[in-house]
């Protein structure tokens, strides 16, 4: 700032004071003002709160009809007599005194009057603006006070340029400790940050979700309505209704009818109220006016054990009220030392002479006293607030008592600038009858807060502490057992827009308010996350839910193991297979030579035994968890081995059909096919086809081991991928075309010799092998779970034992238990008898 700038603000305060100090001369009153070493300042309301609007720039004279504030006097009382304690003491400030200039702030202009005041340098009514401020002395060292957040940011703004300490008592609003506005503030209540904190948990504990919000006009209520605007959001919480008491507002206006019409249209149960005293009382008349009950009012820190609020007539008849309120502390002697002031003064007033001041910093009109019986009453929210008024005074000497150096005995005496005290304040710590007082960063006490709860015995008020808030984090511990509920039998009352959805069911919200809602089942394969009760969430991949659910379950992994009594049967049957198709080769190889077995193709017969043997023993590969060896195997190796069986069946038809029907008509054509060894040729050629396409089956669409997990949602079933492949479909196809070839061949030969005629039972083999694909596809295609490839193992066992049956066990038959029938004698007839009849038709 130039020279001339600060020359000219200069003049301008020095003629704000000369204006608001005409009065100078009347003579000093010990009750406002006490001479000291270093002084401090203090800013009370012992009058109530002008509320007019000035005509004139005089300051408002504070001792109006009827106006006298009882709360004001005992925060007054409070730092006098921490003064004089401190004076009295010689533990915190030995060999000085402090001494202090009190004012009476019952509107703005009169507390800008005690703000410029302050600034002045002591010994007259100038304020200097220099261009180095920090040598500045004013006359006074740091200011306790004042009590409402509006006159607390005035006096906040104006100090803050000196760096002048203001340690305020009641003004609780978070903007003043926003330091880049207001360095010099502090304060001995907690901010209103944290008690909006409280109040949204308090909420929170009750399930109440469902709200009206009600503020003041003003700093204190409309910063505290936005910040549980902007906080209850974040906690679950919904607000209805919302609206603001003006300064204007009466009982019965126009505006407070309509404000009580939508509190009771909100159909809301529970209604903040974050209000001043003064204005809250306007509201809660209005209440009773209207009759508006069987609610619960959660009250603000300002109201909350207020005999001004609980006075109103008929309010005990509202509902329940619950609160937050300072941490009770006593200032021990306060009440003795009010006391002693009255029975000193013994109640003396009296008119003043116009223009006279009844102190230094008090225009009068009537200098008055008080006797023991009119002394206001020194309630436990007047002790409360006096505590903290107390605890400021001691934080600044205890400042003092650093900067001075006291510490050694003896205070140095030495000359004190504010932002120097400013710099000790801040750094405070220390006990004051059990109490820590010391600040935070932003000039806040590490202070909590009490729950109370209103207690009415007929029309007698009291109030109960039910529980506290600890913190930071904040967090409340209440005993719910001391709240009287209104309404029957002390049931705590429930204020939300839509009832709780039961287990596994979503919020799905219907208009604007996420506290209104439907509520809707979580479908299968999701579940309700409790931290997100909007949306259901989707179990894992390994996981399952049933609808309606609030947690995944781990799915079931499934599959054909061993143990299973069906397995125990399929595998029982397998083997029994393979033990006769083992003994069937043994009997084979021992009548080897005989008519039977020769007719039955002779050494093609162990082929055909060991093509049903390997495809039996691929049978195993179905059952135990699925691996990819035998994934590769089962299939395959089945649908290679039956292909070989049903190539040297086909070709054993066709060639007796060949013989006997064929021969003699094209005998070129048959030497040809023996000569050039077409049936050997045509087993090989028909096995290595199927071989190609099982070795493309495994090269192209590998059968590996999946998890299924779309079949059923609970089950993860493990399984190999052939099934859906086109190399399995291809494999099955062939070996499909040569059943049919081998049925038809073995049907045109149903009239060959009757050693030779192998039609019917062949036939039958195939029709078996038919109806078991067939039985397996359609289980296939409306059963997917573990026991499917069991069905598959019956359907190839099936196949298999058809062939072995159909084509073998007749020939085991005559071999075991008619050898008579094993003979050429009795071939050679039947030859003859087939030719006898050829050639009679």
């Amino acid at each position: 700032m130039s020279l001339l700038a600060a020359h000219l603000v200069s003049r301008l305060l020095s003629l704000s004071c000369c204006w608001a100090l005409s009065c100078q001369d009347a003579e000093l009153s010990p009750d406002f003002s006490l001479a000291g070493d270093y002084l401090l300042a203090g800013l009370f309301p012992v009058h109530s709160h002008c509320p007019g609007v000035r005509r004139r720039p005089t300051v408002t004279v504070c001792d109006r009809p009827n106006s006298f504030n009882g709360h004001g006097y005992h925060l007054f009382q409070a730092m006098r007599f921490g003064i004089e304690e401190i004076n009295n003491s010689t533990a915190l400030l030995p060999n000085v005194t402090l001494g202090y200039q009190l004012y009476d702030v019952c509107s703005e202009s009169a507390n800008v009057y005690a703000t410029l005041n302050v600034l002045s340098v002591l010994g007259t009514h100038h304020i200097e603006v220099r261009a180095n401020p920090a040598h500045y002395s004013p006359a006074a060292l740091a200011v306790i006070g004042p009590d409402t957040t509006s006159h607390a940011a005035t006096t906040a703004a104006l100090l803050s340029p000196f760096l002048v300490p203001l340690v305020s008592y009641e003004a609780s609003s978070r903007m003043l400790g926003v330091k880049r506005y207001y360095p010099s503030f502090l304060r001995t209540i907690p901010s209103d940050e944290h008690q909006v904190e409280v109040l949204v948990l308090l909420l929170q504990r009750f399930g109440w979700v469902w709200i009206s919000l009600v503020g003041s006009d003003g700093d204190y209520g409309q910063l505290g309505v936005q910040a549980l605007e902007e906080l209850a959001p974040q906690h679950g919480i919904c607000i209805a209704f919302k609206d603001i008491i003006p300064f204007s507002a009466y009982p019965g206006s126009e505006r407070m009818q309509a404000m009580m019409l939508h509190l009771a249209r909100a159909r809301t149960t529970v209604v903040v109220v974050f209000s001043s005293r003064q204005l809250a009382r306007v509201f809660f008349e209005s209440v009773v006016l209207t009759n508006l009950t069987a609610k619960v009012w959660i009250a603000s820190e300002d109201w909350a054990i207020s005999r001004h609020i609980s006075s109103v007539p008929g309010i005990w008849g509202i509902g329940t009220v619950l609160g937050v309120a300072i941490q009770q502390r006593l200032v021990p002697g306060l009440k003795e030392f009010e006391e002693a002031h009255v029975r000193a003064a013994k109640g003396a007033h009296g008119p003043c002479s116009e223009g006279s001041w009844c102190s230094s910093n008090q225009l009068c009109r009537e200098c008055r006293g008080f006797t023991a019986q009119q002394m206001p009453k020194l309630s436990t929210f007047s002790m409360s607030s006096a505590y903290n008024v107390y605890r400021a005074v001691y934080a600044v000497a205890h400042g003092l008592h650093q900067l001075l150096d006291c510490a050694s005995g003896a205070c140095s005496r030495d000359k004190v600038y504010p932002w120097q005290l400013l710099e000790q304040i801040r750094k405070v710590n220390f006990l004051l009858h059990e109490d820590n007082v010391m600040f935070n960063d932003n000039g806040d006490p590490l202070s909590s807060y009490d729950i109370i709860a209103w207690d009415w015995s007929g029309s007698k008020w009291t109030f109960r502490v039910i529980g506290s808030s600890t913190g930071p984090p904040v967090q409340l511990d209440i005993n719910k057992t001391k709240i009287r509920w209104h309404g029957k039998d002390n049931q705590v009352p429930k204020s939300v827009c839509s009832s709780d959805c039961l287990e596994g069911h979503q919020r799905v919200i219907v208009g604007f308010y996420h506290c209104c809602f439907e509520c809707v089942p979580c479908e299968a394969g999701t579940f309700l996350n409790k931290s997100d009760l909007h949306s259901c969430q989707p179990c894992g991949k390994e996981e399952w839910a049933p609808e309606g659910s609030e947690t995944c379950f781990p799915r079931t992994v499934v599959f054909l193991t061993w143990h299973e009594p069906i397995s125990w049967v399929l595998l029982a049957a397998n083997t029994l297979l393979l033990v006769l198709v083992t003994g069937t080769a043994g009997l084979f190889a021992w009548h080897l030579e005989t008519p039977v077995v020769r007719s039955a193709g002779g050494r093609l017969c162990f082929f055909m035994l060991g093509s049903l043997a390997g495809g039996s023993c691929g049978l195993y590969g179905f059952f135990g968890e699925p691996t990819l060896p035998t994934c590769l195997l089962r299939q395959g190796l089945f649908a290679l081995c039956f292909a070989i069986f049903l190539s040297c069946l086909t070709i054993r038809s066709f060639q007796l059909v060949f013989i006997f029907k064929f021969s003699a008509k094209v005998p070129t054509f048959y030497h040809a096919w023996v000569r050039n060894h077409g049936p050997s040729l045509f087993v090989v050629t028909s096995s290595v086809a199927q071989l190609l396409i099982c070795l493309t089956w495994l090269a192209v669409w590998t059968p590996r081991p999946t998890r299924e997990y779309q079949r059923f949602p609970q089950l993860v079933v493990l399984d190999c991928t052939e099934a859906n492949s086109v190399g399995f479909l291809l494999a099955f196809a062939y070996n499909g075309l040569l059943s049919l070839s081998a049925f038809a061949c073995s049907y045109l030969g149903k009239d060959l010799p009757e050693n030779y005629n192998e039609a019917k039972c062949v036939t039958f083999s195939l029709l078996l092998n038919f109806v078991a694909w067939i039985g397996f596809f359609t289980t296939a295609s409306v059963y997917q779970g573990k026991y499917l490839p069991a069905v598959h193992v019956l359907a190839a066992l099936s196949s298999l034992s058809g062939g072995f049956g159909g084509y073998f066990l007749p020939k085991c038959y005559v071999i075991l238990r008619r050898p008579d029938l094993n003979s050429a004698e009795h071939f050679q007839a039947s030859i003859q008898d087939y030719t006898r009849r050829c050639g009679s038709t």
